[in-house]
């Protein structure tokens, strides 16, 4: 007579001794915990509007331009020097063409409209300086100038603190057809 040969017994592991499950756990658990932390930041912080007019702006693009313009015709040209308090600005322009004696200046940070300065600047002889009454921080800053009858602009950009002179130019500025 045959003994019965023994039977395999498979020991199997419980559910969370197996890697392969906690290894399919980890990207579904992931997705909560970065999407909590999305919604968090989401409710926490506010960011705002840059401009909340924004689609009125996008219909004056023209008057935009059109000041752009105005600007290279008359060959306007600024250095514009910052320091930790004040703003000095040197204006040229073509022969003959009068300078206006005071100039407003935009300092725009790029996503926080809240930072946003205006300042109105008078000078003598092309020679215009001014004070900032509130330090600017280190970002990417949009500045603009025109006249006080808004008839021309200029636009440039500045990397504050690294850069403490621009020069802008309204030749660089592409023409308007």
């Amino acid at each position: 007579m045959s003994t019965p040969a023994p039977q395999a017994t498979s020991i199997r592991n419980p559910w969370y001794k197996e890697r392969w499950t906690w290894l399919l756990m980890v990207m579904p658990a992931t997705a909560v915990i970065a999407g909590s932390i999305t919604m968090w930041l989401a409710v926490t912080t506010f960011d705002g509007l840059v401009a909340d007019d924004y689609y009125k702006q996008g219909l004056a693009i023209n008057q935009t331009l059109a000041r752009a313009s105005a600007a290279q015709e008359k060959g306007l040209v600024a250095a514009v020097r910052f320091s930790a308090e004040a703003l000095v600005i040197e204006l040229t322009a073509n022969p003959g063409v009068a300078l206006p004696q005071r100039l407003d200046v935009t300092l725009a940070h790029p996503t926080r409209a809240g930072l946003d300065q205006k300042l109105q600047i008078e000078g003598v002889g092309g020679k215009y300086q001014g004070s900032i009454p509130v330090a600017l921080n280190s970002a990417h800053w949009k500045i603009l100038i025109e006249d006080e009858s808004h008839s021309w602009r200029l636009s440039g950009n500045a990397f504050l603190p690294a850069e403490t002179e621009i020069r802008i130019n309204s030749a660089d500025l592409k023409p308007v057809d």
